[in-house]
């Protein structure tokens, strides 16, 4: 028993002491896990308020900025933009800048005061049923008590022993109607999954050629870092594609979610995103000196795209440091990107602020993994 004991604290003894020596992996175990839970229990809010909103008034009088301002001033929207015409306000949301719009015909001040009850138009994105539930629920209470008070005065002022109709506000949920949250959920797991299986494909590459001997082979051929990396890219690039595609299939065949928009648009912004993620991967490889440090890193990147992409809760609701956080997950382009082809339809002009930051990371990574692999060769 003694000498078992024995030979149990000499193999702790030994392990210790690599755990020690490697010092990155050690500082990474013990201070992640307290940033991932500060960042987290900061950034992570379900309450649904301040919704970005777009605003057409073709009335432009008193009545009709009444209207706006007691949706504002209820903190559960926040105007945004101003359109000049319908199209523009849709526009808006099909573009992701909003996520509600408020209609206001040219004749609702003049049948206020009429009292005619006219009707303005809430525009909701039901791709998010969350956020959409939301609104609803909001304006619904906000436009009830704002007609009430809007019946009251106009009875006051013109002496009416009954209160006249009030104004109303009709909602129109747009691209999911019937506010599904599987079609919400579907294009965002689609998103998440390419990513994770592109970094953890390529997030070895590197490191499983340092382990097996072979990377000195490399290193001595005149084959440049770039090519290296692109050469690695390949292969797992053809197999997310794949993946992609059976997604794809999968999503309409058992959940009934169909693409909406162009799947040409759709497989092209879905390659580049992926050469961001492959490069992401290589990136973690070239600085990684084992596949569990490798595999450490990669899944670093699980935790953040989950909650501060949009994937699980709407950025509008998280602070706004959590917000500038997501800005650097190219997850959180992508799901836009897929959210407004598959569900909305809508086309590349009104994608570009997603494309462009994608783009930029995935030549970013690819530069910095290329450099990297070069330096640890010479």
């Amino acid at each position: 028993m003694t000498a078992s004991l024995e030979r149990i604290v000499a193999v702790m003894l030994k392990e210790l002491g690599h755990v020690l020596a490697d010092r990155p992996t050690l500082k990474a175990t013990m201070l992640l896990p307290a940033l991932q839970l500060l960042l987290y229990g900061y950034a992570i809010n379900t309450v649904v308020d301040h919704i970005p909103t777009v605003v057409f008034d073709a009335s432009r009088d008193s009545d009709s900025r009444a209207l706006v301002a007691a949706l504002r001033n209820s903190t559960f929207f926040d105007v945004v933009e101003q359109a000049t015409s319908h199209e523009e306000a849709v526009t808006a949301i099909d573009a992701g800048r909003a996520k509600a719009g408020i209609i206001i015909p040219p004749e609702y001040g003049s049948q206020v005061l009429r009292g005619e009850g006219p009707a303005a138009q809430l525009l909701v994105d039901g791709s998010d049923p969350n956020v959409a539930q939301a609104a609803l629920f909001a304006a619904a209470s906000i436009a009830q008590v704002h007609a009430n008070d809007v019946r009251a005065d106009l009875g006051r002022r013109l002496g009416l022993t009954e209160a006249p109709a009030g104004p109303e506000l009709r909602p129109v949920v747009l691209y999911n109607p019937n506010m599904l949250t599987i079609n919400f959920v579907v294009p965002g797991l689609i998103g998440l999954l390419l990513q994770q299986l592109a970094i953890n494909s390529t997030a070895w590459a590197i490191v499983h050629e340092r382990e097996v001997g072979t990377i000195e082979q490399l290193q001595i051929t005149p084959i440049r870092g770039w090519e290296l990396m692109v050469g690695k890219c390949i292969p797992y690039g053809g197999i997310s594609l794949f993946a992609a595609a059976l997604t794809l299939l999968l999503a309409r065949l058992i959940f009934g979610v169909e693409v909406a928009g162009s799947l040409v648009l759709l497989s092209a912004l879905s390659l580049l995103f992926l050469l961001g993620s492959l490069g992401l991967g290589l990136l973690i490889s070239t600085v990684s000196q084992t596949s569990w440090q490798a595999r450490q890193l990669s899944d670093l990147f699980l935790l953040p795209s989950m909650l501060l992409s949009g994937f699980l809760f709407p950025r509008e609701t998280m602070p706004v440091l959590a917000q500038q956080l997501g800005l650097l997950i190219p997850l959180t382009y992508f799901l836009k990107v897929l959210r407004g082809v598959m569900l909305k339809g809508v086309s590349l002009d009104l994608l570009w602020p997603q494309v462009m930051p994608l783009a930029a990371f995935a030549v970013l990574v690819f530069a910095a993994s290329a450099v990297r692999y070069r330096k640890r060769s010479e």
